[in-house]
């Protein structure tokens, strides 16, 4: 089968997958007139960098057309599949191929490069720091926390944003109109709201939702897309999860909401939609860990320590195993006393903070006092040394004088935060 053939039976947005920069969309502030990969690209003078953005906004479409352009071997990996052999493997064939090479180093494109473990990663820094092959990463995770810092080092990073409506409308029109199979069908575009919508800014969640459109139309009739039609054929047709879309804000929200109310078949379920949909289980272990200290906080403070142990583990682990891990956590989480106790005293206390135009002073009692002058103008006199007293525990002022008997922490109606209640009923009496 021929190149044309391939093509006319591939998916929409593989058709449609920019060959060159002229058409490429998005990401004007790197791509256009004098921007930095535009000019990485017109000088032929390309160092290892990193994409980091959402999906579907052309990380791989740039890393191919930069290779295409440059006429560099191109190698790929995903960081989903591969393992420290393939890595290796790859660098034989690049050192191979640099061998021949007239035009530089060859190009290697690793995909999802935050999923890489450590050892992963440390196996790509001597091919990248000599040059045996130039490495273009590209993740959708904050590069600061997912990619090690010697790797770092070496790679620029570059953030893809996603695409804006007037992108989405060129993508739109070039589907409709330049396709050579959707260009031969009777379609009439009438609005793009939903469609916009539902895209969320990805290019090729765009054009899978107008294949899906244009292919569940009756055949021989026009096709009229606009905002009810979309959203009918999308009820029926779109997957039970969709992890860059409108329902993955959802069913994080239900799957938290159900944690938060102590219902560990509901949280359960919920994970099992996301890990079923390929949500990154690290964004899971991430929402629980802020949930531990949001909602569960100080009425059983060892949530923290197992939904950090959590994060880790799935990090080292990875999936299948780790729907394990995350489900242990999920419902030990769901199962525990809840306080929100702590995020209640700090955003009370930046509230203030942020309110009030002048700072109060430290009272003098709570003042270092490193030297004799400090000590003769009353620094540090009169401190309670709370180890001095029975329990610990002195009744002492703590807040400048100006906010005497502010409350800003209010513990929770659970045992751990019981004597916390009793303490603070001692200094400022019954609330």
């Amino acid at each position: 089968m021929d190149e044309e053939n391939i093509l006319s039976v591939s998916p929409l947005a593989e058709r449609l997958r920019p060959r060159t920069l002229d058409e490429y969309v998005g990401q004007e502030h790197l791509v256009g007139k004098g921007k930095v990969l535009r000019t990485m690209i017109e000088t032929e003078n390309v160092s290892s960098f990193i994409l980091w953005g959402p999906p579907g906004v052309g990380k791989t479409t740039l890393a191919r057309i930069i290779a295409n352009s440059l006429k560099r071997e191109f190698f790929t990996l995903s960081a989903v599949s591969s393992g420290v052999k393939d890595v290796r493997d790859v660098f034989e064939k690049a050192k191979a191929a640099r061998m021949f090479a007239v035009n530089g180093a060859p190009i290697l494109f690793i995909d999802e490069i935050h999923r890489f473990s450590n050892s992963q990663q440390d196996a790509l820094l001597g091919a990248v720091e000599n040059g045996t092959v130039i490495l273009i990463g590209a993740t959708t995770e904050n590069p600061s926390f997912e990619v090690i810092s010697p790797l770092l080092s070496r790679c620029q990073v570059y953030v893809l944003k996603a695409l804006e409506i007037k992108d989405l409308e060129v993508l739109t029109e070039r589907a409709l109109h330049q396709d050579k199979v959707l260009k031969e069908k009777n379609i009439e575009l009438k609005e793009t709201e939903a469609l916009f919508r539902f895209s969320g800014g990805d290019a090729r969640k765009l054009l899978n939702i107008i294949e899906i459109a244009v292919n569940a139309a009756p055949k021989g009739k026009p096709i009229v897309l606009n905002n009810k039609y979309v959203t009918d054929v999308l009820q029926e047709n779109i997957a039970l999860y969709d992890k860059n879309g409108e329902q993955h804000y959802d069913i994080i929200s239900a799957f938290i909401k159900s944690m938060r109310g102590s219902d560990p078949d509901g949280a359960i379920y919920w994970m099992a939609r996301m890990l079923a949909g390929g949500e990154d289980p690290l964004f899971i272990a991430r929402r629980m860990l802020i949930l531990a200290s949001e909602d569960v906080g100080l009425a059983n403070p060892n949530a923290l320590l197992l939904a950090q142990s959590c994060f880790e583990a799935v990090h080292r682990v990875g999936m299948p195993e780790a729907r394990i891990i995350l489900a242990e956590t999920c419902i030990y989480l769901a199962t525990s006393p809840k306080s929100n106790s702590a995020i209640m005293a700090i955003d009370s206390a930046l509230s203030l903070v942020n309110s009030t135009s002048e700072a109060p002073a430290v009272p003098l009692h709570l003042r270092n006092a490193p030297t004799q002058l400090m000590k003769d103008l009353g620094y540090a006199k009169d401190y309670k040394y709370a180890h001095d007293y029975e329990g610990n525990f002195v009744v002492q002022q703590f807040l400048p004088d100006s906010l005497q008997g502010t409350r800003f922490y209010n513990p929770g109606d659970n045992k751990k935060e019981e004597e916390i209640k009793a303490r603070q009923e001692k200094r400022w009496g019954k609330k």
